[in-house]
């Protein structure tokens, strides 16, 4: 790793220098603290080691421009110093000194110090990364609210659930089987695409997390996994939403795909959390929610949005509905009421 030293003395400067190559690592020298940080802005290091009495700028000086210059700010520096007081070790850390150590110094102590911090460092660096990686992953199916509870609280991507009040709901492409038989694989898959990428959209502007792709279908999931008193709303309106940008969605493509989209929603309990295994998990939802849900789906056509009583109880004072006649529901023994939004109040 790349080491800057800055120290004013040459003696000091060049035993500094031989532990660093001894220790494996690159040392770049500067004589004073206005040096340092042209070398540091040049190119940088992985460790700032300054000595805190030098001309043009002290250490201090330094050390603060470092650590409040966002770019450099996540660079770790040791001070050195022939200072014995406490004030100037407080000083320091106060500045963002990230450890500190009195002349003279042992070698064997600076080396130690030395490889704590890049472990240290190397170990931020790799934890930074992989929080990156799931930030960019999460956002690509929830909102960035979300994103940020998740990393703020690892817990909740551990294998496990609990049952959770949850609104659930399924779109689905209406007219997709007829396009696909008569469209190559791979511009149908372009379509949907686009079909997709316009869902996720709407649904992450509404709070929701995408659960799966299903082909042509999308899953996704309200007040989880943060709570959200209006999720069946939030619901509602992502579907209501779909329906009013799919007019000018639909001008980019010719008459045979410019397909429907319905919905079909329920609120209920089930249970929410990650299954699989360690190595490979699905955030998802289970039970006669999300089965209802699905039901309610696959009844819809022509652009509707069919919901549940239960979500419709959450959500009257909002929503303007057509009560339909109880209608036959696989998997249920008696047929149940659904309701067809047609608006908002």
């Amino acid at each position: 790793m790349k080491v800057l030293v800055a120290e004013d003395n040459h003696d000091s400067r060049q035993l500094v220098r031989d532990i660093l190559i001894s220790l494996g690592h690159s040392a770049v020298l500067a004589e004073n603290g206005k040096v340092a940080l042209e070398k540091i802005d040049e190119d940088l290091p992985d460790l700032v080691i300054l000595d805190v009495n030098m001309p043009e700028m002290d250490g201090f000086q330094v050390c603060e421009a470092i650590k409040t210059n966002p770019a450099t700010a996540k660079v770790p520096v040791i001070m050195l110093t022939a200072q014995p007081d406490v004030d100037s070790r407080v000083t320091g850390l106060g500045l963002g000194a990230d450890d500190y150590l009195p002349k003279p110094f042992h070698p064997r102590e600076l080396m130690a110090r030395i490889q704590a911090r890049l472990r240290a460092k190397e170990e931020t660096d790799s934890l930074r990364e992989q929080r990156e990686v799931l930030r960019r992953t999460f956002e690509r199916f929830v909102a960035p609210e979300i994103v940020v509870r998740l990393l703020e609280d690892p817990t909740l991507v551990e294998l496990g659930g609990a049952e959770t009040m949850v609104t659930v709901m399924f779109a689905d492409l209406e007219g997709f089987s007829d396009a696909a038989a008569v469209t190559a694989p791979g511009p149908m898959l372009e379509i949907v695409n686009r079909y997709h990428a316009l869902l996720v959209e709407h649904i992450k502007a509404n709070g929701g997390t995408i659960d799966k792709f299903m082909g042509d279908g999308i899953m996704a999931l309200y007040n989880t996994p943060l709570p959200q008193p209006d999720h069946a709303l939030r619901a509602i309106r992502t579907a209501l939403s779909v329906h009013e940008a799919l007019q000018e969605f639909h001008q980019q493509f010719e008459p045979l795909y410019r397909l429907e989209v319905n919905f079909g929603i329920n609120s209920g309990m089930a249970i929410v959390g990650n299954v699989g295994t360690a190595e490979i998990m699905d955030f998802t939802a289970l039970g006669d929610t999300v089965n209802l849900a699905q039901r309610l789906q696959s009844l819809s056509d022509h652009s509707e949005v069919t919901v549940s009583e239960d979500t419709y109880q959450l959500v009257a004072d909002a929503v303007r509905v057509k009560k339909m006649k109880p209608r036959a529901v696989r998997g249920r023994d008696e047929p149940i009421v659904t309701y067809l939004v047609t608006g908002l109040k």
